[in-house]
């Protein structure tokens, strides 16, 4: 399949560098790593947010680097958690003495390394602690997990982190938002073609043009169904249901209906429309929705529906102000 790249060998190194000169007077990257910081890193007064993962999921995570979400985002290779030593640089680089707060998506390569980043760290004296996304309804376990994997649901994390994070809480207080935004939140996603990886340069599976896979990942993972092609509202249906089913939010739900990096927002919109009537039809009201591409999955065609159950501390944090490249308020 045909890429806009060089050699595959260097996408991330090529794709963090325009980051850089997309973003001078926001972001800087710390030399001979993959990791880039927000300039001002790390800020006074301030707990530290700090994530990462594979690449191919861009905006994730550099995109939400600025006031008001993240401070720090080690890159792994595609599809391919980052090294241990970087994300402890990343700590490092975004720790002005208040602690920093990682969020780490679950898979088994993230939480291993960011343990091991978060023992090395611990090492030198930075206070460290870490809050687990694992908001993706449609597995328990998977190829790349133990339990549910960690997909959008990460985004209202990065969000209401750093906003507390912005306020001035204090460590103990920052981890505790960000895990309830973990108790109260779930995902499920769904493709209409699969994803080529730059140095494969195939398809990570195989899907008829008359089929979709329901309840995907976002590495390239097949879904837990394959099933005949449907319409949008029926597969805005099928998403939503099934998250509700796991979250049973009861009142005002925030939701965030995103692409996997190759459909048009014309077609996310129309979802977002039928995953609308559906939130209504369940006599919930919809304080919020965010509509775009927020995780992705390279070039896959599809997308995926999160709803977070909302309380008043949650819709405080979510106001607050962020100025990052992929998201503001």
């Amino acid at each position: 399949m045909k890429k806009l790249i060089n050699d595959p060998e260097n996408v991330v190194d090529e794709m963090l560098d325009g980051m850089v000169a997309a973003y001078p007077d926001r972001l800087r990257r710390l030399d001979g790593t993959n990791v880039l910081v927000r300039n001002d890193a790390p800020v006074d007064d301030k707990v530290g947010i700090v994530s990462g993962g594979g690449s191919g999921h861009e905006p994730t995570h550099a995109g939400y680097l600025g006031d008001g979400m993240l401070d720090g985002a080690a890159a792994g290779e595609v599809f391919t958690s980052p090294t241990a030593d970087e994300i402890n640089e990343t700590i490092q680089a975004c720790d002005a003495g208040e602690g920093v707060l990682c969020v780490v998506k679950n898979y088994e390569g993230d939480v291993m390394n960011f343990d091991t980043a978060a023992e090395m760290a611990a090492m030198e004296d930075v206070d460290v602690e870490q809050v687990v996304v694992n908001d993706d309804v449609a597995v328990e376990d998977s190829t790349y997990t133990s339990g549910r994997r960690g997909v959008c649901g990460t985004i209202f994390v990065h969000k209401v982190a750093g906003a507390a994070a912005e306020r001035g809480e204090d460590l103990d207080e920052v981890r505790r938002v960000a895990e309830k935004v973990v108790d109260n939140v779930g995902t499920m996603g769904m493709a209409l073609t699969s994803c080529v990886t730059p140095e494969k340069g195939a398809p990570t599976f195989d899907l008829g043009d008359d089929e979709i896979e329901l309840g995907i990942g976002i590495h390239g993972e097949p879904g837990v169904e394959r099933t005949d092609m449907m319409d949008a509202d029926e597969i805005a249906a099928e998403l939503t249901t099934a998250v509700l089913e796991d979250v049973e939010p009861e009142g005002e739900v925030a939701t965030i209906v995103n692409g996997m990096g190759g459909t048009p927002l014309s077609e996310l919109f129309i979802v977002n429309r039928a995953v609308q009537d559906h939130l209504e039809d369940e006599g919930l009201e919809t304080w919020d929705t965010w509509v775009g591409d927020y995780m992705t999955s390279l070039e896959m065609a599809g997308c995926s529906v999160t709803v977070l159950d909302l309380d008043d501390e949650l819709k405080g944090l979510l106001s607050d102000p962020a100025n990052t490249p992929a998201f503001k308020v």
